[in-house]
């Protein structure tokens, strides 16, 4: 399967020179029987139509879904024209810019910066689940999702984060708030990069020393993508 990556963003600084940029690390994440096709939107790269690739996964990105960016309504137009054409995963802003287009809201979070290692409680069930009960995994965002999107339904959530992942009823769509193709000398890395901005590095640097559940979610999205439509 060919899945088309809609970039929304690039690793701060060299870190792309050192871990490779965000489609590298979905096509790792992914693994064996998936190839991926980069479309960096935020210079007008675009595929050139909606039903080009079976899925699509959308990055994370450090713009705010509402910020005046001349790509990110664009993007949500995009989605729009996806819906039920492709299969479409959405990662922290992807989850976020999936959610504007579909109805819901974002905003800047009261809470402040989730940094590191964070567990999310498993509360739905969908056939490309695994079984598990909570996911321990890498997150790095100070936006959130506050209002949720018609006709979504809650797949896990934290008590950070309460839209954490989320399914779509009327379509094939699913977004996390989390990163599962952060290994953890990333976001480690992600984490030096913005300790100026953080108000406890050291504490997140800390738990990404713990295991992760990395691979799990994977599984979900490996799943989700060979699932055969209803």
């Amino acid at each position: 399967m060919n899945v088309g990556i809609l970039v929304t963003g690039r690793p701060p600084g060299d870190l792309a020179g050192t871990f490779g940029d965000y489609p590298a690390m979905f096509a790792k994440l992914l693994g064996p029987g998936f190839e991926v096709t980069a479309y960096d939107v935020t210079v007008g790269e675009w595929p050139e139509r909606p039903d080009a690739h079976p899925a699509y996964i959308v990055t994370g990105s450090p713009a705010g879904v509402y910020d005046d960016l001349p790509w990110i309504e664009p993007l949500k137009a995009f989605l729009r024209e996806a819906k039920g054409a492709a299969k479409l995963v959405g990662i922290c802003f992807g989850h976020q810019v999936m959610a504007e287009a579909f109805g819901g809201r974002v905003e800047k979070s009261e809470k402040g910066w989730g940094v590191g290692l964070q567990t999310y409680d498993v509360t739905g069930a969908a056939p490309w689940l695994g079984g598990e009960r909570s996911v321990t995994i890498p997150v790095s965002h100070q936006d959130q999702v506050v209002v949720q999107p018609p006709q979504s339904r809650i797949l896990a959530a934290s008590d950070f984060t309460r839209y954490g992942v989320l399914a779509y009823e009327d379509q094939p769509a699913l977004s996390m708030q989390f990163h599962p193709e952060f290994e953890p000398a990333f976001a480690k890395a992600l984490i030096e990069a913005r300790r100026e901005r953080l108000p406890d590095a050291d504490a997140a640097l800390a738990s990404l020393a713990g295991p992760d559940d990395r691979e799990r979610v994977a599984g979900w999205i490996r799943r989700f993508f060979k699932e055969e439509a209803a």
